[in-house]
């Protein structure tokens, strides 16, 4: 979320694509900087005076450390799902292997569908932040002219993505360099002078836990926080191309989220002990729309500062770049497994890009990115969040405990720490945000939107799958391929999935079973699992 969503919309290759198959070459290493990449984009940069705002004072930090507390919880609800549905796709795959016994293709239906606009909302904010950061340069930009420069940024970046992407691995390794060099210099300049004074003098009643007045705001940092935090699920989108994935995709969600927690840290309190957080909430000061030029300003002159505001200006395209990209995949996959609206699986005759998804996530990118321009950056966050919950996290929480009783043999080589406990602190991070979203976004509606969107894709979902005779309007395809397919931590460095290919594994249900999600009917599997001892956390290699 502060970052992108990189390279989330991959997806298994059908069988007559001319792609070939995903090899397993991403180790520990590079998984874990992948998550980081994703994970550190514009995004600190523009939510930090938020985050002050939301608390009203320099106990702001509260905000990213419950961010990183939740993001921790979730992340281990991603590792046992990842290591056991090692597939391209994240949340498309193991939302459709849990609720595909009752529900048949809903679930990754909707989350396709919620995709198509929690992407465009996510690639927005990181436009409003160009822009924002844009008028330190340009102080007498109007609000028509920083209107159009987003607009004109989002259409070039759909013009560049408008063909084959060559070296995309080289240009994105320099635009990492630039976004670490940004991070560190406002690090290093903001210690150079830093004041404890500044940093650690807290408002009356800063922490006074009775008043509703700190949980509003600690509501509000939270959403913040995790939005910051969001891009540590990257490498188990990416399942079907990390090496030993069982081990590695745990190792690189907890590593990244630790690694990143330490940056932010770092960076707000560094901040906070430069600039005085009063002026954070000035409309009219730089420290309210760039609040890292503000720093290099105050610590080094305007030249560095000018210097670290055009990096931070890179880092901003960098992340609408590679976020589009990845996100413009997302409908075309699901599309070619049968599991989205068939136009979004049409190439592009010469270049092979997914034409109209790569047009969908720039069109809702411009009419997001107006939004979030004529409300505020805030409630763009809330309600980008409020359309994620509702579908992916709630919906992956149940997933864990769901797959568990359906999928009792499926191999597991990691299992959640103290489970169910870090699924119950994820439940109850995501309700908080989802609950006070309304309360702090007044007149926005970010519930209601939220539900309303839920809702037409339910109906969108049925007049799909009445045209595709399938659930509820034809027979269920129950799809057990990772139940019983070969462990890719065994396997050669060139296999692509082996045993994920479509219809290995699949049966077709023609009656609706009468058990309830997640209960005991006649295809749960054989037995229950000797190793599903909660609260072990140590892989169960078998």
């Amino acid at each position: 979320m502060a970052g992108t969503a990189g390279t989330s919309g991959r997806g298994r290759p059908p069988a007559d694509s001319d792609e070939v198959g995903f090899v397993r070459r991403i180790g520990l290493f590079q998984a874990t900087a992948i998550n980081m990449s994703q994970m550190c984009g514009i995004g600190p940069f523009v939510t930090i005076p938020l985050m002050v705002a939301a608390f009203g004072g320099p106990h702001a930090v509260i905000g990213f450390v419950a961010g990183a507390v939740l993001a921790l919880a979730d992340g281990l609800i991603w590792a046992e799902l990842g290591a056991s549905l090692p597939g391209a796709g994240g949340s498309y795959v193991y939302l459709r292997q849990a609720f595909q016994y009752r529900t048949g293709k809903l679930m990754p239906f909707l989350f396709v569908w919620t995709m198509m606009l929690y992407f465009p909302l996510v690639l927005s904010t990181g436009v409003i932040g160009f822009v924002q950061y844009l008028t330190y340069l340009w102080p007498g930009m109007t609000a028509t002219q920083g209107d159009l420069t987003g607009l004109v940024l989002i259409a070039l970046v759909v013009a560049l993505l408008w063909g084959r992407v060559e070296n995309l691995a080289r240009i994105t390794a320099v635009l990492w360099c630039v976004m670490i060099a940004s991070v560190v210099l406002v690090i290093v300049a903001s210690y150079t002078h830093f004041s404890p004074d500044l940093a650690f003098t807290y408002p009356s009643g800063a922490f006074e836990l009775t008043s509703s007045h700190f949980w509003i705001g600690f509501a509000a940092g939270l959403t913040i926080g995790i939005y910051d935090y969001g891009g540590y699920n990257t490498t188990a989108y990416m399942g079907a191309e990390i090496k030993n994935p069982g081990r590695t995709i745990p190792r690189s969600i907890i590593y990244s989220i630790l690694g990143i927690m330490a940056i932010y840290l770092l960076l707000q309190i560094g901040t906070l002990g430069v600039v005085d957080w009063k002026e954070m909430l000035d409309p009219d000061s730089p420290a309210s729309s760039s609040v890292a030029s503000a720093v290099l300003e105050a610590t080094w002159g305007k030249g560095a500062a000018d210097a670290v505001t055009v990096l931070i200006l890179v880092t901003a395209v960098a992340s609408i770049f590679t976020g589009m990209l990845g996100a413009s995949r997302i409908p075309y996959h699901a599309a070619r497994e049968k599991v989205f609206f068939r136009a979004f699986g049409i190439l592009h005759q010469r270049h092979r890009f997914p034409v109209l998804g790569l047009l969908s996530m720039g069109g809702i990118g411009c009419v997001a990115f107006l939004i979030g321009r004529h409300t505020d950056l805030a409630t763009l966050i809330q309600l980008l969040l409020t359309v994620v919950v509702l579908v992916q996290a709630l919906g992956q929480i149940a997933a864990v405990t769901v797959l568990r009783r359906r999928q009792p043999a499926l191999r597991r080589p990691y299992r959640m720490w103290l489970y169910p406990l870090p699924s119950l602190v994820a439940l109850v991070g995501w309700l908080v945000i989802y609950g006070y979203a309304d309360r702090n976004s007044p007149g926005r509606h970010p519930i209601e939107w939220s539900l309303a969107w839920v809702g037409a894709g339910c109906v969108a979902f049925l007049l799909w799958a009445r045209y595709e005779k399938v659930w509820p309007f034809g027979p269920r395809e129950i799809s057990e391929e990772y139940l019983h397919g070969a462990d890719p931590g065994t396997e050669p460095e060139a296999e692509a999935g082996a045993g994920t290919e479509a219809g290995a594994g699949t049966r077709t249900v023609p009656d609706p079973r009468p058990d309830a999600e997640g209960g005991s009917g006649p295809d749960t599997g054989p037995g229950p699992d000797p190793d599903a001892d909660p609260g072990t956390g140590v892989p169960a290699e078998r």
